[in-house]
Parts: structure tokens; C-alpha cells; sequence
């Protein structure tokens, strides 16, 4: 189980690497987010810096949701997904892998990524690993939320159309506290452990929940 385990998620990040469409995207799209914002909203940088780590969750949100309806999709359509639902390794476990795959190609080079690109919207330079932090507990979160939507989809023609409907509203919390966090960590009112944990618990919860919800609607799809 182990070596199945480890093998779909090696199997998934060397297409996403092959394709260019996985973590390169996601990137560049979050990238081109960050850069833009402070254009539209002029240069008042008290302004930015009091509004950046909104844009940075929201920049890692939308980047997260590009390509994530190709999770399930292409292996439904090469017959990998077949191959993976008659294996000995629990279905659960299986979404698991990709999940985690899905979350290494993405939001792990979005939050290692975020140190630099606060830069951009004026945050001080002693709040970036802690805002760094929040997006690295945090962006599992996203993904597995994420898992949970694609597999509903996986049977329905252009079911990328409706990804992002289904799962943007439930990242609402995890962009909440997200956002709580990181403003903590620039000297709010509120102790930057309260949110923090909070947005913890939350990843490990939508981990738990979304491997199960994905895993459940992947067989209904058979």
C-alpha cells in the first residue's frame, strides 16, 4: 500500500511537471495577481500593506482552483481512474495521494513563494514568514476542498465550468482565518496562535473530510 501510495503521488507531480499546467500555472497566474493589485490600487503602501495578505490569500485561492478540475478528469478519461478504484489500495488513500500531489505541485511553491512576492504589497519584512506560515497549513485546505469538488464533476461534461462554483464557497472559512491570521502577524488585536490553530485544525479536517467526500462521489461515478 505504501508503494502504491507513493507511486500516484510521483505519478501525478511528474505530470504536472510534463503538462507545464500544474504548479508553472498556478504560479505564474498568482504572480501576475500580486503584481497587478498595487497597479489598480495605486501607491499608497499603508494601503497595501494593510490589505496584502488578503490579496496573497486570494491570489493563492484562485491559483489553486486553475487546473483543478483535471485531478480526476484525466484519469477518468485515460482509464487510470478504473485502474486505481479496482487496486488494493483504499480509495480513500488513493484520493489521499493525489491530494497530496496536488498540494506539493501547488500550494507548497505558492507559499514559499509568498516571502517574496509581500514585497510587492509592502508587508513588513519581519510579518512574511509568518504570513508564509499561515499559507503553508492553510493551502492544504484548499486542495483537499478542491479534491472533494473535482470528483463530484469527474462524470459531467465540462464539469470544469462548475469546480470552481462548488468549491469557492466552501474555502470561505479557511480564507477567513487565513486572512485573520496574517493580519495578526502585522500587530492586530487578536494573538497570532488563535487563527493560526484555527486554520490548522481546519486543513486537518478538510484532509479527513474531503479524502472520504472525494473517495465517496468517485464511486457513485462508476
Amino acid at each position: 500500500m505504501t508503494r502504491a501510495f507513493i507511486a500516484i503521488v510521483g505519478r501525478d507531480l511528474a505530470l504536472a511537471a510534463r503538462a507545464g499546467g500544474g504548479g508553472e500555472l498556478a504560479l505564474v497566474f498568482f504572480l501576475t495577481l500580486v503584481v497587478l493589485v498595487p497597479f489598480a490600487l495605486g501607491p499608497d503602501l499603508a494601503l497595501l500593506a494593510r490589505i496584502g495578505p488578503a490579496i496573497l490569500w486570494l491570489g493563492a485561492l484562485l491559483a489553486t482552483l486553475i487546473g483543478l478540475d483535471r485531478l480526476f478528469q484525466s484519469d477518468e478519461e485515460d482509464g487510470s481512474l478504473d485502474l486505481i478504484r479496482a487496486s488494493a489500495l483504499p480509495l480513500e488513500l488513493a484520493v489521499l495521494a493525489k491530494g497530496l500531489a496536488h498540494w506539493l505541485a501547488t500550494g507548497l511553491p505558492l507559499a514559499l513563494a509568498a516571502p517574496m512576492l509581500g514585497l510587492l504589497v509592502a508587508l513588513p519584512i519581519e510579518a512574511m514568514a509568518s504570513v508564509a506560515a499561515t499559507l503553508l497549513v492553510g493551502t492544504p485546505a484548499l486542495s483537499f476542498i478542491g479534491a472533494a469538488g473535482a470528483a463530484l464533476t469527474v462524470g459531467i461534461r465540462r464539469g470544469g465550468l462548475i469546480v470552481p462554483v462548488l468549491v469557492a464557497p466552501l474555502t470561505v472559512p479557511v480564507l477567513i482565518f487565513g486572512v485573520s491570521a496574517s493580519n495578526s502577524a502585522l500587530g492586530g488585536a487578536i494573538p497570532f496562535l488563535t487563527p493560526f490553530l484555527i486554520l490548522c485544525a481546519l486543513s486537518l479536517a478538510a484532509i479527513v473530510v474531503g479524502a472520504f467526500a472525494a473517495a465517496a462521489a468517485l464511486r457513485q461515478a462508476e
